[in-house]
């Protein structure tokens, strides 16, 4: 039930830190279409795994678009990239902007706490391939390189989906559809009814 529910910080010790909902609301930031810059950043010195989701950034109109062009122009002339605030979702993100082509694109970025110290996970790799693996492998990939296409990152569950739909769309169009030529027993054909009438000869009136 939605009112037996509580809202907390669990700590280190397993206790819990609860927290009203007005006291969330309270350091809720209300969402902002200004962004601002911080610093620029090279734009090979930030590794993906910071990189969250995608926001395609036009200019907000015809006054912002020639400071838009200028901010683009210029990260594209020194290879760096902006690293911004905006708030989103009531949060303040810490966001990254990339040049692409005549527009940004506008990367939310994870929370520092939220990326791990791979050292941790693959402190236990020891294993060195040696030289014929290396030559076998080297082989294998030049052999099995193509250019990247959306498609090779599809969803096999949609796409199963899809075809599962569209099935079952065929045979309802065909179990509705009527065969063509085909007559129903209650349709009258009035000009035959009609011709059978002036055969007959009008009534007489009395």
């Amino acid at each position: 039930d939605d009112e037996d529910q509580v809202k907390g910080y669990e700590r280190e010790d397993g206790e819990y830190v609860m927290l009203e909902d007005e006291e969330l609301d309270a350091v809720a930031l209300e969402s902002t279409r200004t962004i601002d810059i911080d610093c620029f950043v090279p734009a090979d010195s930030i590794g993906w795994i910071w990189y969250d989701k995608p926001h395609y950034l036009v200019p907000d109109d015809k006054v912002g678009e020639e400071a838009f062009s200028v901010i683009r122009e210029a990260m594209v002339k020194s290879n760096t990239r902006a690293i911004s605030r905006v708030v989103l979702y009531h949060r303040e993100r810490a966001v990254l902007l990339e040049p692409r082509d005549k527009g940004m694109v506008l990367w939310t970025l994870r929370y520092g706490d939220e990326v791990r110290d791979e050292a941790e996970y693959f402190k236990g790799i020891k294993g060195k391939p040696g030289p014929k693996e290396k030559k076998l492998l080297s082989s294998l990939i030049s052999e099995h390189t193509q250019d990247w296409s959306p498609s090779l990152a599809t969803d096999p569950v949609e796409q199963s989906l899809r075809s599962m739909i569209e099935a079952k769309q065929k045979r309802a169009r065909r179990s509705t559809k009527k065969p063509e030529g085909a007559k129903s027993g209650k349709v009258i054909d009035l000009m035959a009814v009609l011709k059978k009438s002036l055969q007959g000869g009008l009534p007489q009136r009395r």
